[in-house]
């Protein structure tokens, strides 16, 4: 039985009590093909009856003897025979590849002008606009990545952070000198006056000094 050896690794048994019947499936992409029904005349007549006769008291007088017959009527020889047509069946439908022995369905996995199997010899149209999709992928990815799309947005501003003028060091807004270089903060200092009186800190609204009460 060689020809089994081609298809084992790849089809389901799909036989029954009252028949046989496989699915051989692509190497590649899974593609099944079902093989023709084939009736098992001689296991529903002569197994079945003895598995009756097992249930019943009479030939074993056991259950398990009965699924013993059971087994036989789908299996033995009658089922190898049945396989070994199905397998024949299978080879009419699908293609080996003579490169790498893979047998792939003749629709969409198999090379007809180069006579392998679209593994060892990829269908250039669908290579070519495969890699044209993967490249044009790519760009797109490279020009999102290249375009500025915060550009507008003042993300020192909105968290009340300010450059210092000079060497453009971070600064809070309280702070009245840059920590890095000295250069004064306009922009703290401009809330903030002196009395001239007493030199006590006052706000820049502010019309009375809080300290001596003199007026600015």
């Amino acid at each position: 039985m060689s020809n089994l050896i081609q298809f084992v690794a790849n089809h389901d048994d799909l036989s029954t009590d009252k028949g046989f019947q496989f699915k051989f499936y692509c190497d590649k992409c899974r593609n099944g093909h079902m093989s023709r029904f084939q009736p098992n005349a001689v296991g529903i007549a002569g197994e079945l009856m003895r598995a009756a006769g097992s249930l019943f008291g009479g030939y074993f007088s056991s259950a398990g003897n009965a699924a013993y017959h059971v087994q036989r009527a789908i299996g033995g020889k009658a089922h190898d025979e049945a396989m070994e047509k199905a397998v024949l069946e299978g080879k009419q439908h699908f293609k080996q590849c003579t490169r790498c022995g893979h047998w792939v369905c003749p629709d969409v996995c198999w090379n007809h002008k180069a006579g392998l199997c679209e593994d060892c010899a990829p269908d250039e149209h669908e290579e070519l606009a495969a890699q044209q999709s993967l490249a044009a992928r790519e760009q797109i990815y490279e020009k999102t990545r290249a375009q500025d799309y915060t550009k507008e947005l003042d993300f020192v501003n909105r968290a009340g952070i300010v450059q210092c003028p000079s060497c453009s060091a971070k600064m809070s807004p309280g702070q009245k000198f840059c920590p890095e270089c000295g250069t004064p903060n306009v922009a703290a200092q401009a809330k903030e006056k002196f009395c001239s009186d007493c030199g006590a800190t006052m706000k820049a609204d502010q019309r009375f000094c809080a300290e001596c009460g003199s007026k600015q």
